[in-house]
């Protein structure tokens, strides 16, 4: 018997929307200590340990830092492009995650005043092109970095820039392909299909194991975490398109691509690992926590484990490697639908 939802208001969607916002940002400021944790752990250090019990009040202190900073514009920089670059960051990846199963559905009890009762879904914009929106969105936060580095009348930040714009344009592509095989099987672009095909059948990485080694990769390179982190590498363009940045408009670039990092762990998990699915005992909304925190901590590691690379490395791997597998693995998978008409 199919489950009849309640029906979605705008105050729903409203709740839903304050929601992604506060929890996404809280996460996002939480795992940069969970970062130097885990990667002072993997390196035998104890990372942060000073202010507060076992370093955890360092997340304040680093927030007072931010918003106490002084926020520099340079003399000769475009100042209006310079202000509202970071804001283009965050916003994108924010919007991205508007259309992104974020949280089970739930309704607020009734004794709570004026809210009582109000259907709260798991996408606070359930649009049946969620998948190619998504995309959209994350491929549109290239203009916050690009912006930045042109706007700052400063060398450093437009070699970032012109880097910026390479990788992202590049990786894009292998994002697209990577994800057009699962979607030939599912025959949807929506994450709602795409977790149902899944409860009915097995999870897609089962079908679909090459697509998910690429997404996983290329969303590696969108979201600026090593070894793709050439964006702004320290040892040869100081910090890149960020370099003249400071205080919370430097903070809004990182709150973006920690919000990034979540949304790629969303999407691996719904188009690829069964999405909002029991496991045995575990009930739904327990194993996609579960499996978005394994990919976040899976960057961590994959950051801890290797090296930076050369850009023509980067571009090498993307042009040569992985867009010529992701083409393969579509033809494949069309010919084998084909055989099973």
């Amino acid at each position: 018997m199919e489950t009849v939802l309640p029906e979605v208001t705008a105050v729903g969607v409203i709740i839903k929307a304050v929601i992604i916002l506060a929890v996404i940002s809280a996460i996002a400021g939480f795992g940069t200590y969970i970062e130097r944790k885990v990667l002072a752990f993997m390196q035998r250090r104890l990372g942060p340990m000073h202010v507060g019990p076992y370093g955890l009040l360092q997340l304040i202190a680093d927030g007072i830092k931010l918003f106490t900073k002084e926020d520099i514009i340079p003399a000769h920089a475009n100042k209006f492009i310079f202000a509202i670059a970071p804001a283009i960051t965050a916003a994108t990846a924010f919007i991205a995650l508007s259309a992104v199963p974020v949280f089970p559905d739930f309704t607020i009890p009734e004794f709570i005043p004026l809210l009582g009762g109000t259907f709260v879904p798991s996408i606070a914009s359930d649009v049946n092109i969620g998948i190619l929106f998504v995309l959209g969105m994350m491929a549109a936060g290239l203009y916050g970095p690009l912006l930045a580095g042109m706007a700052q009348a400063n060398k450093w930040g437009l070699l970032g820039s012109a880097r910026t714009a390479v990788q992202f344009l590049s990786y894009e592509v292998v994002t697209g392909l990577s994800i057009l095989a699962p979607i030939m099987i599912v025959g949807s672009l929506s994450f709602v299909d795409f977790n149902d095909y899944q409860n009915e059948h097995i999870w897609l990485v089962v079908y679909q194991p090459v697509a998910f080694v690429l997404f996983l990769i290329a969303g590696f390179a969108e979201t600026n975490r090593t070894p793709f982190d050439i964006l702004e590498h320290e040892a040869e363009i100081v910090s890149g398109y960020a370099t003249e940045y400071s205080g919370m408009r430097w903070g809004m670039f990182f709150i973006g691509e920690y919000a990034n990092m979540i949304t790629i762990g969303v999407i691996a998990s719904v188009v690829f690992l069964g999405g909002y699915s029991d496991f045995f005992f575990i009930p739904a909304w327990i194993m996609i926590i579960l499996k978005v925190a394994f990919f976040f901590f899976f960057m961590l590691w994959v950051r801890a484990a290797w090296p930076h690379i050369r850009p023509d490395q980067l571009m090498w791997l993307c042009w040569k490697v992985l867009m010529p597998l992701a083409v393969v693995n579509i033809i494949i998978t069309a010919v084998v639908m084909m055989a099973m008409a």
